[in-house]
């Protein structure tokens, strides 16, 4: 187990709210749920919120008390989401848009510290699901639900197709990770090429979002085989170009997308948004002390943290991304709370097998130094959204 200090677990001299490399830090007592609420403010500048409305919902909660986290939250998303529904019916749809589109985030955030077998936690998700396609239902075209049929379950997903893309359209598929979820990829990775025109299949796979909660699927090491039915997927459809196929993980999502790259050829670009070498090093050695414990054990179908590091003793990286053969690119923050050395021992071995890789190091003077850029998404978008679309020999001055 590496020794590699986890900025997470930093002991701060500060008790009070204040800014450090890697974002607004509400509560230093409560680094865990610090790190979430930064990811919640973060995304209202992506739609899925309102900076008032966080600070007013984490100014009711008591400090590290995941009740009244779970309450007030889900206050501030029954108001958005009956304020949709009432604009809705008054006509002002781009209004109704927005409510809804802030809902689903602080219904996402309301359910995260539920246990996984809680009633709750699929009651909440189930209504973060009708707000996202309320709100998708609204775009042009139209979202469309997607089920996926998947061993004994299905993967859940939506497929946007981007307004600006061709009858044959380029496509990327977004996924998320531990404990992200298809809803929230529209604020951390789907945005940005969808804008771009490039459509998107934002996705829940093994151990995500309603595949998990609905059906007890885990995760799995070989990723490429549900990445590979999200392609045939993909291609039963008939509009997209089979030429330009990609891929985009984000955190635990950056292993399961380079995992897939490695041995799926119908993907032509790969992304890991956060890249992760060896996924057992990223939860270092806490075991069940570790502040996600129960949610990596939920994922990983073990009783405890023991069970999930056995679990995860194969996920790592080496050996398997040198066959990856097409651009391959890391955006990765360069203050990340989890790890930064996970990402350079990505990029140093790809490119070290000849691998066509590009690091983007988000520094922390532009700010998005964070996971993920959980501390400002947009500039995550940009940067990736920005390489597919060049990859993808799109001009987006057309137009313009």
């Amino acid at each position: 187990m590496s020794a590699e200090q986890k900025l997470i677990d930093e002991v701060v001299d500060r008790t009070e709210p204040h800014y450090r490399d890697y974002g607004w830090h509400h509560w230093p007592e409560h680094p865990w749920m610090s790190y979430q609420f930064r990811r919640a403010l973060g995304e209202t500048q992506e739609g899925g919120g309102a900076i008032s409305e966080c600070f007013q919902a984490a100014s009711r909660m008591v400090p590290g008390d995941k009740d009244s986290w779970r309450e007030e939250w889900l206050r501030v998303a029954d108001r958005n989401d009956k304020r949709g529904d009432a604009e809705e019916k008054a006509g002002h749809i781009e209004t109704a848009k927005a409510c809804w589109l802030r809902a689903a985030d602080y219904y996402r955030q309301a359910e995260f510290w539920l246990e996984g077998e809680d009633p709750a936690r699929l009651e909440i998700f189930t209504k973060m699901e009708n707000c996202s396609k309320k709100w998708g239902r609204y775009l042009k075209p139209a979202m469309e639900e997607v089920e996926i049929p998947y061993l004994d379950g299905k993967m859940y997903g939506y497929f946007l197709k981007a307004p600006k893309a061709p009858s044959l359209s380029p496509v990327v598929i977004c996924f998320g990770g531990l404990d992200s979820i298809k809803d929230e990829m529209w604020f951390m990775s789907a945005r940005g090429p969808y804008e771009r025109g490039i459509s998107v299949l934002m996705i829940d796979g093994p151990g995500q979002g309603g595949t998990l909660r609905r059906h007890g699927i885990n995760t799995q090491l070989d990723y490429e085989k549900p990445v590979g039915v999200m392609i045939d997927y993909l291609l039963s459809r008939g509009d997209i170009d089979e030429k330009r196929i990609a891929v985009c993980g984000s955190s635990l999502g950056g292993f399961y997308a380079a995992r897939a790259a490695s041995y799926e050829p119908r993907i032509a670009a790969a992304i890991s948004h956060g890249a992760v070498w060896d996924v057992n090093d990223l939860w270092g050695s806490a075991g069940d002390s570790h502040g996600l414990a129960d949610h990596i054990t939920w994922v990983f179908g073990g009783k405890n943290m023991s069970e999930a590091l056995q679990k995860g003793k194969d996920f790592k990286l080496e050996g398997h991304i040198d066959k990856i053969s097409c651009p391959y690119l890391i955006c990765h923050g360069g203050s990340d709370v989890l790890s930064v050395r996970q990402a350079t021992q990505v990029f140093e071995y790809a490119k070290e097998h000849g691998v066509d890789v590009t690091l983007e190091m988000v520094s922390v003077e532009e700010t998005g130094a964070e996971h993920c850029q959980h501390d400002n998404p947009t500039i995550g978008q940009e940067k990736m959204a920005d390489w597919l679309a060049d990859k993808f020999g799109i001009d987006q001055r057309e137009g313009y």
